[in-house]
């Protein structure tokens, strides 16, 4: 598991790192790849993810990295946030159990997501609201993680 994580994350990052990119604008690509990674609009990250790394001038591929990555999460953090919009916006719950709702995103997809739009909006704005606070976070550890691992790499180097 530790060299698959060396070689599918950390020397991509490393590789990045020694053609030029900055740790500030690398982790801030990370970030936002990680934040649409685990948005609840299902089949929306990677054109998502692409297009924000066009408009925000960020690292494609550094972006797709942490986007791909979190996929799972997504799935997992899908029916978390559904149930934060529904709180927030004080709505009915979903009428599927979790089991019933990934058969059917996984079987139906595109009936699935009409079904789901209006819990769905619900969930996106709650979304954007944390990410609007865990984006700036996650972009500050991240930057003090890629500078830590091009020190490193310098020294052994």
């Amino acid at each position: 598991m530790l060299t698959i994580v060396k070689n599918k994350i950390v020397r991509p990052l490393l590789d990045l790192l020694r053609s030029g990119a900055t740790p500030e604008r690398l982790a801030w690509s990370l970030a936002v790849g990680a934040a649409v990674g685990i948005n609840p609009l299902l089949g929306s990250t990677t054109l998502l993810a692409l297009a924000l790394a066009a408009v925000l001038r960020l690292n494609v591929v550094a972006s797709q990295l942490s986007n791909h990555l979190l996929y799972p999460l997504e799935l997992l953090l899908f029916p978390v946030w559904i149930k934060l919009g529904v709180m927030l916006f004080r709505t009915e719950g979903l009428p599927l159990t979790k089991d019933a709702l990934f058969d059917a995103v996984k079987h139906h997809p595109w009936d699935t997501t009409k079904l789901l739009w209006g819990w769905e909006w619900h969930a996106l704005v709650v979304w954007a609201a944390a990410m609007c606070v865990a984006v700036p976070v996650m972009a500050w550890a991240l930057r003090l993680a890629l500078r830590r691992m091009l020190t490193s790499q310098s020294v052994a180097a």
